[in-house]
């Protein structure tokens, strides 16, 4: 069973992430009027659809979203350092692993 730190960790990081997303879109679908001067598709799937802009409209909010998704979490993850003194046990375990790795590959280098 989940700790009360992981519990916490999670709604956090969900909370962040869910926040990013509803921003980056409302930012996203700005600029793309902006840039194109028309909305941005309501339905990149359909045939009506011209193909260039169902292909662009997808690459900018997947990656618009994402990238948002991840400085959300980062941001939360670090505040989550700056409160509990240590990063969320997901996180903890990466960086855990890359120290490792680095310290054996330093060992091997002498």
């Amino acid at each position: 069973m989940a700790d009360k730190g992981d519990i916490g960790w999670r709604v956090m990081s969900a909370g962040a992430a869910f926040a990013a997303g509803f921003i980056a879109r409302r930012a996203i679908t700005f600029a793309w009027k902006k840039t194109t001067g028309k909305e941005p598709p309501t339905n990149p799937e359909s045939p009506e659809t011209h193909i260039a802009e169902a292909i662009g409209w997808a690459v900018v909010m997947g990656v618009g979203m994402e990238v948002a998704r991840l400085l959300a979490t980062r941001a939360a993850a670090n505040r989550w350092a700056k409160g509990t003194g240590e990063l969320p046990a997901p996180l903890r375990a990466v960086a855990d692993k890359a120290e490792k790795t680095a310290k054996a590959a330093k060992a091997k280098a002498k």
